[in-house]
C-alpha cells in the first residue's frame, strides 16, 4: 500500500511523502455473532468498531487502526499516531475536527512534531464581507451559516466512501480488528492500482 501510494502521488506531480494529513474516524456496525473489541458509540448510536484513518490531502491512506467504538476519537488518535514516529519525514501539518481538541494537540506536537489545525464545525466557518461603518467600507468576518463542505475534511470522508464500496467493508464482519485493518489496506491497494492504470478505450 505504501509503495503504490508513493507511485500515485508521483503520477499526480507531488512528492512521494506528504507534508500534510487528515485524521478522522468512522463507526461501523459489526457482525452480531463474531468479533472482539466491540463497543457502543453513544454519539452515533452504533454498536461496533471504529475505523481510524490518517490520509494525505488526496485521500490516500497513510495509516489505519480498527478499535472498539467505545474509545473516543482523542484516545483512538493516540493509539494510531504513537506507531508513526519517524515514518513520515515530510509531514508537518495535521487537519482534524473538533473531536480532537484539548491536550491531544500538544501530545501530537511533542511526539511527532506536527502542528494540528482544528477545522471549524459546519456553519461556523466565516468569510470576509465589505460593510459600511460610518460611511466607510470595512472588512468584517461573517459566518456563512447553513451546511457547507468543511475544508479538507471532505477528502477523508470521500475515502470512507471509497472503502464501503467494497462489500466486505460495508460493515465489520471480521473476528479480529487486525483482519479489518488488512481488508482496508487491500481496498486501498485496489484504489491505487485503479489510479495507476490508464483508461483504455473499448473497440467495438
Amino acid at each position: 500500500m505504501t509503495a503504490l501510494r508513493k507511485h500515485v502521488r508521483v503520477q499526480m506531480g507531488r512528492e512521494e511523502e506528504p507534508s500534510a494529513a487528515i485524521i478522522e474516524s468512522q463507526s461501523m456496525k459489526t457482525s452480531p455473532v463474531r468479533g472482539v473489541e466491540r463497543g457502543y458509540d453513544a454519539g452515533k448510536k452504533i454498536v461496533g468498531r471504529k475505523r481510524h484513518l490518517l490520509v494525505d490531502t488526496q485521500g490516500l491512506i497513510l495509516a489505519v487502526l480498527v478499535h472498539a467504538a467505545t474509545i473516543s476519537d482523542r484516545d483512538g488518535a493516540r493509539l494510531l499516531l504513537r506507531e508513526l514516529v519517524g515514518r513520515f519525514p515530510r509531514l508537518i501539518h495535521l487537519f482534524a475536527d473538533h473531536g480532537y481538541t484539548g491536550p491531544l494537540k500538544e501530545w501530537i506536537k511533542d511526539l511527532l512534531g506536527w502542528d494540528t489545525e482544528i477545522l471549524p464545525k459546519e456553519g461556523q466557518e466565516s468569510h470576509q464581507k465589505r460593510v459600511l461603518v460610518d460611511s466607510k467600507p470595512v472588512l468584517q468576518l461573517v459566518s456563512k451559516g447553513g451546511f457547507h463542505v468543511q475544508r479538507h475534511r471532505w477528502k477523508v470522508e470521500r475515502t470512507f466512501g471509497w472503502l464501503i464500496r467494497s462489500r466486505r467493508l460495508a460493515r465489520d464482519y471480521e473476528g479480529l480488528p487486525a483482519s479489518s485493518e488488512a481488508l482496508i489496506q487491500i481496498a486501498a491497494i485496489r484504489l491505487c492500482f485503479t489510479r495507476l492504470t490508464p483508461f483504455r478505450s473499448v473497440v467495438t
